[in-house]
């Protein structure tokens, strides 16, 4: 077993009860190093063969929780939660940054494999080389903040009843879902402290299929040894030299972003993107500072950044609401793509979506999706219940907990804007999927490509085997610009995009062999590994299944990015679909796909991966 792993998996089928060790050989794990792309391996040999009938919340999709051999070595703490995603039927990796990492680690296990359905609700407990399948029966159907006290008081109290001798320094680390996740949400977010959550791909969703209400962790054993402890020391200080330079990233995190997103780039979501520019300095990062903030430092274990911030709503008919920074998405998904220019309105909004358990943007997706209906005439009092106006924090965040509990019009929302665009046009007889910004199945991450001035191309969702997540855009070549190849070895390694950023690739390699012992080059990761990953992650979006597939002619953008921009100093610019098509061509040639963007037969075999070669067969026809 290379360095930097515990050397164990826990395999857990919930149906069964049965729990099981499973380990991988040091040739996988070169191939696949972990976290993202080792995760898609896992799914394609366990479910490869039957993916397009595997329902992605039902008993057969498998939930996997993983780190990667830097997790907890490099700076900030993160874990990588993935399965069949309900919302494309692809496989998503979606990080958050947690302690579950280094608890795992230090419990002796890499991570979670998770099948089956439990008859009741349940939740794990995983300590020193141990897991254990608990009741929760007593936990289900409680929001976020309920969920996470209880769990956490629960274990706490159990372990220390466990540990007298030696006591619990720190209460276990959790993973949990929502009343969104408990209902089986298609946009549900597996969430952690009380606004963190991996919300692309909607594994809250999974895991409410599995009657998995959490997952608590706590280890006491030591992190895995390294390969040079001297060179991973000094490659830490170098990052932490690099991250404590991002000044900027540190006292605002990316919550510096909700004005001039909107305002110097043309390219922030506003009243569902039917604009793309304001110029609301109500919005700007230092009225969020001075209005919400309780605490201007949160970062998760070892992390040099802190970009988190504590907000709460102190006072006025908000008052009470907490939540986080918000970061840049949230700020955009919950503030001005609702038309709400007040940090106490985005902040109510926020903290309604995440105690309801729901995806940050997902959720604020669906809301602005609804938010025009709404405006249109087309969804009307009657269907949602009360007015739903833009700027109304009260009104969204209702309609939120609705989502959450599936309740009336929220049980069609509940879906996701892809679905809840078709069930409504067949409701209403009017075709509202143009007002849907989605992409295969996935809301559109809060960056437009039409004034072209974000750091997303024209085919950064288009071509992204991750739809429309804006961590994983579609982009070519080590040089730049930087997209789904470059950022998914963070993934992949499991470490934090943010503290990423600003550390030259070549010292994030570095760290990699301090820690494995094995060297990894830019041609080794862009040209075989990060490719294997694109293939296999394409390959299962292209299969799909069962209530939705996707054609290559499905790689474009959702309609709205093809209407001229409104106002702004970039009125009446718009995505030029002829650079579109060129780009796609590029960009399929580039990772080795054909002209119709399906992975070519000689790229599969010479990745070594000859099973969904086979597979794609069906696609090519």
């Amino acid at each position: 077993m290379p360095r930097g792993y515990a050397g164990k998996f826990a395999d857990i089928d919930l149906t069964t009860g049965r729990i099981t060790e499973t380990k991988f050989s040091d040739e996988v794990l070169r191939q696949y190093v972990g976290g993202r792309a080792l995760a898609a391996k896992i799914l394609w040999d366990r479910l490869g063969e039957k993916w397009e009938k595997v329902d992605p919340l039902g008993p057969e999709n498998i939930l996997l929780v993983l780190t990667g051999p830097m997790t907890c070595y490099y700076p900030g703490a993160r874990v990588c939660v993935t399965g069949k995603s309900p919302q494309s039927n692809g496989i998503i990796a979606s990080t958050v940054a947690t302690e579950v990492a280094m608890e795992l680690k230090t419990a002796g296990y890499d991570g979670l494999i998770i099948s089956g359905k439990a008859k009741s609700p349940v939740y794990i407990l995983v300590t020193d080389n141990k897991v254990e399948i608990k009741d929760a029966k007593h936990i289900w159907g409680k929001n976020g903040q309920q969920t996470l006290r209880a769990v956490t008081k629960e274990t706490r109290e159990e372990l220390q009843k466990r540990l007298k001798k030696r006591g619990l320094q720190k209460e276990p680390a959790v993973l949990y879902i929502g009343p969104a996740g408990d209902n089986k949400s298609r946009i549900a977010a597996v969430m952690v402290k009380w606004a963190h959550g991996c919300g692309y791909g909607g594994y809250g969703g999974v895991m409410g299929s599995k009657n998995l209400k959490a997952i608590a962790v706590k280890g006491s054993g030591p992190m895995p040894d390294v390969a040079d402890w001297s060179k991973v020391r000094e490659l830490i200080d170098r990052v932490y030299e690099f991250c404590f330079a991002n000044d900027g990233m540190r006292r605002w995190g990316t919550g510096a972003a909700g004005y001039s997103v909107g305002a110097e780039t043309s390219s922030e979501p506003v009243r569902n993107w039917q604009e793309e520019w304001h110029d609301e300095r109500s919005y700007g990062v230092d009225k969020f500072e001075r209005k919400v903030w309780a605490k201007r430092y949160w970062g998760d274990q070892g992390c040099p950044t802190t970009c988190e911030k504590l907000s709460v709503v102190r006072e006025g008919p908000l008052k009470g609401a907490i939540t986080d920074n918000p970061d840049y998405e949230t700020q955009a998904y919950a503030g001005t793509n609702l038309g709400i220019f007040q940090p106490e309105g985005d902040v109510y909004v926020n903290a309604a979506i995440e105690n309801a358990g729901l995806c940050g943007i997902q959720g604020g997706n669906i809301l602005g999706f609804a938010g025009e209906l709404y405006q249109r005439k087309i969804l009307t009092k009657k269907d949602i219940g009360f007015d739903l106006k833009w700027g109304d924090p009260k009104a969204f965040a209702a309609l939120a907990e609705k989502i959450g509990r599936r309740e009336g019009i929220g049980d069609i929302l509940a879906e996701g804007t892809y679905r809840a665009a078709l069930k409504i046009s067949k409701m209403k007889g009017v075709d509202v999927t143009k007002y849907a910004v989605q992409a295969k199945g996935v809301a559109i991450g809060a960056h437009g490509t039409r004034s072209g001035m974000d750091y997303v191309t024209p085919i950064a969702y288009t071509c992204s085997v991750q739809s429309g997540d804006h961590t994983s855009p579609a982009a070519w070549t080590p040089e730049g610009p930087r997209g789904e190849l470059s950022w998914g070895f963070t993934d992949t390694a499991v470490i934090c995009l943010f503290n990423a950023m600003p550390v030259p690739e070549s010292v994030q390699f570095e760290f990699y062999k301090a820690v494995t012992g094995w060297e990894l080059t830019p041609e080794k990761w862009y040209g075989e590994i990060a490719l294997r990953m694109v293939a296999m992650q394409r390959a299962a979006l292209l299969i799909g299944g069962p209530d939705a597939k996707w054609k290559p002619a499905d790689d474009e953008n959702p309609p709205r990015f093809y209407e001229p921009l409104p106002s702004g100093p970039k009125k009446g610019q718009t995505t030029d679909k002829a650079k579109v098509a060129e780009l796609k061509r590029k960009y399929y040639e580039a990772v080795g796909w054909d002209e119709k963007g399906i992975p070519r037969s000689s790229t599969l075999k010479k990745l070594g991966l000859e099973s969904v070669d086979k597979a794609l067969e069906k696609v090519r026809k």
